[in-house]
């Protein structure tokens, strides 16, 4: 089983894009007005400056992320799940502060694929009772599956065990999410339901991932067992509100243990009784 349901053919797909690279590689030259031969056109640098400007134009998707959590953050207002939400601030590191219905403050952090460097770079604040990191992944070709399991063991346990920062769970939902390019079982599965509305988007429910309940130690806390999704009013308002099923979270286990000189770690997800995915113990180095 993937640690995370969707999937898509990637390899057929990456197959066409690198016959279409090749192509596009070929015959450059020959597209607009540039006033070029083909030996000047290559030789200019011509080419290689439009695919780093579409490259960049594509890259700059954070408004546009920044955009569907609002929505979601706003349904979830309009609905009562929660009281209050606004934007942190660019000045801390991390992106929304949440007034849930208790009175208790949350905080959620926005992160891309999960895959890259980035995923390490958050600071849980003071006053957040819960803290969320949400993975809005807009790139269709990514293979969400490698990109779970990367932010999941790779990065997030290394950096929840050695930077000794909790974080009670993870969201793993964008607009992508039940498209062609990224279908989802789930819009299968779930009768008697309509996709979930967001803006111009009808999606699958979410998927969400609960975090131990406190941070795993080698001598003192070696496994701590996932916290229950009652006691997480923030994952539990986005349960509740997008209609994800009991048996479809996910919750994870980081164990950790001395192995000679180094501290070794092993990462496992459950859905309901069954382990859907489970690494060997490696060592944690920050990425």
């Amino acid at each position: 089983m993937s640690v995370i349901p969707c999937h898509s053919d990637l390899k057929v797909r990456k197959e066409k894009v690198a016959a279409y690279v090749e192509a596009l590689k070929l015959t450059a030259h020959t597209i607009g007005n540039h006033g070029l031969n083909e030996e000047d056109f290559y030789e200019s640098g011509f080419f290689r400056a439009a695919v780093e400007s579409m490259r960049g134009a594509n890259s700059a998707t954070l408004g546009e992320k920044r955009d569907f959590a609002q929505r979601v953050l706003s349904i979830l207002q309009e609905r009562e799940f929660i009281r209050d939400w606004d934007a942190a601030g660019s000045q801390n590191r991390y992106d929304y502060d949440v007034t849930l219905r208790s009175g208790r403050r949350a905080a959620i952090e926005l992160k891309g694929c999960l895959d890259g460097n980035n995923t390490n770079i958050f600071e849980r604040p003071n006053h957040a009772k819960e803290f969320l990191i949400w993975s809005i992944c807009a790139n269709k070709f990514s293979d969400t599956g490698r990109n779970a399991w990367s932010g999941l063991h790779t990065r997030l346990s290394a950096e929840i065990i050695l930077a000794n920062k909790q974080v009670d769970g993870l969201i793993i939902w964008d607009w992508i999410c039940g498209s062609r390019e990224r279908p989802c079982p789930k819009l299968r599965t779930v009768t008697n339901k309509a996709p979930i509305q967001i803006g111009p988007y009808n999606l699958p429910p979410p998927c969400l991932y609960v975090f131990p309940d406190s941070v795993p130690s080698v001598r003192n806390n070696p496994c701590p067992q996932p916290a229950r999704i009652q006691n997480l009013e923030l994952l539990t308002a986005f349960q509740r509100c997008f209609g994800v099923d009991n048996n479809s979270i996910n919750y994870v286990t980081f164990e950790v243990r001395q192995s000679g000189q180094e501290t070794v770690r092993r990462t496992t997800v459950h859905r309901g009784e069954v382990i859907v995915k489970q690494s060997k113990f490696t060592p944690l180095r920050r990425s």
